[in-house]
């Protein structure tokens, strides 16, 4: 073992450590990468850097502008919509839905493109049905991973599989599109039923990089039951119509009525005194719940389990609480909420008042208002977005949400087909493909070129610009086939079976610290051979490889690890304990479908 190959290995190894340990941030990790291996001598600067403009990091840079643009225009409202309609507000069927979708999309689209693009859909699904979108993210990336492995065309590797096996064998006969398809469903299904039993074991469950629910953890301690959120039916046994002045629901339960669904039709979201409520109405309400369950029981109402008419709007994709502080060059200064008309100017309801050391819900509409008030507000995403144009309040959080330009949606998903098309009919390269499309969300104007650049997850960009060097310096120095090489050696005389199993292993480690394209190139002359010497099927042998090459779950190393790490909230902790069961039973289903499907003799 010479210098070089020592040198690669004592790097490998801390690369491993500081995943494991997290004693910088991953992305450092990548970046120390890229700094340590040309000042070693392992590759070249030019090398060092030239993650940073790989088919791979360009494909992510692109997708995720795509899936930016998508989400801005309201598309992934849209799905979000159709599969909450399937799914419910199960965490299981979303699970399953989202992860198979996605699976089935990788079979024909690379797998990080489309994780990439259901992204935000699964964090607008989880932000409106309150799942910790960690118990999703995973699942949906994993199964990413595994769906490419449905067709010849879904993974890099399986993409070279027929190429390589040329160059090792111009005889042997090429697989066909569907070839890889038995083995691809088995570890598919394999892979949604571990995490349907597993699941809750094995995922961790915190929110993410974004928390769900309508107001935030400070404005809870502050404001504590205020922003509970109830949807209340008005039976049509209540016979007598009242306005909301008549009811006093305010003053005697401190209960804000936030949004009336009328029988005859027709949503108001900013209820004034004069509209009434009558049979067959359906109420959204924010208060205490004891206190609405005090309101439904003396007027004959009936609380619902869940939100349903106003499930969607007022969901927090689309609503939400904001407090705000009265400037001292507010017009509101001296005046009350009611004689400035505040609810119809701004479309949003007030639900409390704090001033000093306490809060005010019943009356504030009568309040004078003074400079240094702080306001609880209810209301829509862009109602909060055109207030704060307005400087007449201090908003204490960042407003979430965003106004969505719906006029650009044909816009962008015509941005997305184009790239669909340029990569499934005319094969452009996948980089070039992709960046047609990001090009086409900023040219159309779904997005400035400035939201273009802040949609990108800059620490995704630089761990995968920082393992690819890595994975180069493994396969210059002679480091991956000297490992290979003596694996093989050291076996000996052994069954087909046997002989394939450890192929898949040895793969399964190098495509975790090699490229799945490195460990494609370097394993399938080797494994072709080494069949041919044990009286296995090289075929059988180089798709094995092609197929492991996908078994990459333990570290964050893999694209679509990388790119739900931060949004999941994730830590290498988390991959080390979802996917060492996922590793370990994807090598089980693949070596059983492998035998069952192409007759390989144990």
């Amino acid at each position: 073992m010479d210098l070089p190959v020592i040198l690669v290995m004592i790097v490998l190894v801390m690369a491993i450590l500081l995943f494991i340990f997290e004693w910088v941030r991953v992305d450092v990790v990548g970046i120390i990468m890229m700094v340590c291996l040309p000042l070693l001598g392992l590759v070249t600067p030019k090398e060092a850097i030239s993650g940073l403009s790989s088919n791979a990091v360009v494909s992510i840079i692109a997708v995720i502008i795509i899936g930016a643009g998508l989400d801005k225009t309201g598309a992934m409202n849209v799905l979000a919509r159709i599969l909450l309609r399937f799914a419910g507000k199960s965490e299981s069927r979303i699970m399953l839905l989202i992860s198979g979708t996605v699976s089935f999309i990788s079979s024909f689209m690379q797998n990080i493109g489309a994780a990439a693009l259901f992204m935000p859909a699964t964090k607008r699904i989880c932000r409106q049905t309150n799942i910790p979108v960690s118990r999703i993210l995973m699942p949906m990336g994993f199964l990413a991973i595994i769906g490419g492995c449905l067709t010849l065309i879904g993974s890099s590797p399986l993409i070279l599989l027929n190429d390589v096996m040329r160059i090792s064998n111009p005889d042997a006969a090429p697989f066909g599109l569907f070839a890889v398809t038995p083995v691809g469903l088995a570890l598919v299904l394999a892979g949604l039923v571990y995490f349907l039993l597993l699941g809750r074991l094995v995922l961790p469950s915190g929110q993410g990089e974004e928390a769900s629910g309508p107001m935030s953890s400070s404005l809870m301690r502050t404001y504590q039951d205020i922003g509970s959120l109830a949807e209340i039916n008005v039976p049509e046994s209540v016979k007598k119509t009242n306005t909301l002045a008549e009811l006093e629901i305010r003053p005697h339960f401190f209960v804000t009525v936030v949004g009336i669904a009328k029988a005859g039709g027709g949503t108001n979201f900013t209820p004034m005194p004069d509209d009434t409520i009558g049979p067959g109405d359906v109420l959204a309400v924010n208060g205490a719940p004891d206190m609405i369950r005090k309101l439904a029981g003396a007027n004959g109402w009936e609380i619902k389990e869940d939100l349903e008419i106003f499930a969607e709007h007022l969901s927090p994709n689309n609503a939400g609480i904001m407090e705000v502080i009265i400037s001292p060059r507010s017009d509101l200064t001296q005046r009350t909420l009611r004689s400035s008309e505040f609810r119809r100017k701004y479309g949003v309801n007030p639900l409390a008042l704090f001033r000093g050391n306490k809060t005010y819900v019943a009356g504030i509409s009568t309040l004078i208002l003074e400079t240094g008030d702080a306001l609880l507000l209810q209301g829509r995403w862009e109602k909060f977005h055109f207030l704060k144009q307005q400087h007449d309040l201090i908003f204490t959080e960042d407003v979430q949400g965003e106004i969505l330009r719906t006029e650009k949606i044909k816009f962008a998903v015509g941005s997305l087909l184009l790239s669909l098309t340029l990569i499934l009919i005319f094969h452009v390269q996948l980089s070039i493909a992709l960046l047609t499309g990001a090009l086409g969300m900023v040219l159309t104007r779904v997005l400035s070129i400035d939201e273009a650049y802040q949609s990108v997850d800059w620490m995704t960009v630089f761990l995968l610009g920082g393992l690819i060097p890595l994975g180069i310096a493994f396969e210059k120095t002679g480091a991956a086939k000297l490992i290979a090489e003596s694996i093989m050696s050291m076996m000996g005389s052994v069954s087909p079976l046997i002989l394939l199993t450890v192929v898949g292993l040895l793969t399964s480690f190098f495509t975790l610290v090699v490229s799945n394209v490195g460990a494609t190139v370097l394993m399938v002359p080797l494994a072709m051979n080494m069949a041919g010497t044990a009286g296995a099927d090289p075929r059988i042998a180089a798709l094995v490889v092609a197929v492991a090459c996908s078994n990459t779950f333990i570290l964050p190393t893999h694209q679509v690890n990388a790119l739900v790490m931060r949004p999941g909230g994730y830590r290498t902790i988390d991959y080390f304990k979802a996917g060492t069961g996922m590793t370990v039973l994807y090598l089980i289903v693949m070596m059983a479908a492998v035998y069952v499907f192409y007759g390989v003799s144990g």
